[in-house]
C-alpha cells in the first residue's frame, strides 16, 4: 500500500498523527504511534514499535523486532540492528507511573547498534559510533567508537564506513576502503579533510 510517497504493508498499523517521509518502507507487523517522525528513505522491517515522541532522520534502517521508545532520536543514516532495543525510564515499575521521567537517548549520525543490544536511556550515541551485538550501554559512546559487552566497553576505534582504525605513531589511522584519514588525539578521534 503506498500512500503520500512512502509505502507500507497491509499488516502495518500506522496512527495519525504520524509524520513520514518519501521513499521510507515500512514492513509487516510494525505500528508507528502518533506523534512519531519518521524521516526520508527510511527502512522500517518487520515488528518494529515507534513510540510517541520519536525522532528518525533520513535513511535510517530499522531491523526486525526493535522497540523504539518515547524520548529517543535517531540522526540520519543510523543502522538499528534486529531486536536491540531502547529503555526511556531509569526505574521502572508496573505498579508506578513513570512517564514524566522520560529520558532522552539520541544516536548520532551513522551509528550502528548490533542485533539484541540494550541502549539505556539517557545516553548520546556519537558520530559513527558502532555497538557490537548483545551490548548493553549504560554510558555515552564517544564519536568512531567501537563498543562491546555487559557492561558495553570501549575496544577499538571505527571509521565511517564500519572499519576497525590502527592509528600509528603520530595518531593517524586510514580506513582501507574509502582511504579516508583519522586523528586519535586527546582519548578522542575525529575525521581529517
Amino acid at each position: 500500500m503506498g500512500t503520500g510517497g512512502y509505502t507500507a504493508h497491509e499488516t502495518a498499523v500506522i496512527d495519525d498523527g504520524c509524520e513520514i517521509g518519501e521513499g521510507t518502507t515500512i514492513w509487516h507487523f510494525s505500528h508507528l504511534m502518533t506523534g512519531c517522525v519518521v524521516g526520508k528513505n527510511c527502512s522500517i522491517g518487520q515488528n518494529v514499535v515507534i513510540a510517541p515522541g520519536v525522532t528518525l532522520g533520513n535513511g535510517v534502517k530499522v531491523q526486525n523486532n526493535v522497540s523504539i521508545y518515547t524520548g529517543v532520536t535517531c540522526d540520519d543514516d543510523v543502522f538499528l540492528g534486529p531486536s536491540c532495543v531502547f529503555t526511556n525510564v531509569t526505574n521502572p515499575r508496573s505498579a508506578v507511573p513513570r512517564r514524566h521521567e522520560y529520558r532522552s537517548t539520541r544516536v548520532c549520525r551513522g551509528a550502528s547498534v548490533g542485533a539484541n543490544a540494550t541502549i539505556v536511556c539517557g545516553h548520546l550515541i556519537g558520530e559513527y559510533a558502532m555497538i557490537g551485538a548483545g551490548a548493553v550501554v549504560t554510558k555515552d559512546v564517544p564519536a568512531h567508537a567501537l563498543v562491546m559487552g555487559n557492561p558495553a566497553r570501549r575496544t577499538g576505534w571505527v571509521s565511517a564506513y564500519g572499519h576497525r582504525l590502527e592509528f600509528d605513531g603520530d595518531g593517524i589511522a586510514v580506513c582501507p576502503e574509502s582511504n579516508d584519514r583519522y586523528l586519535f588525539k586527546n582519548g578522542s578521534v575525529t575525521a581529517l579533510p
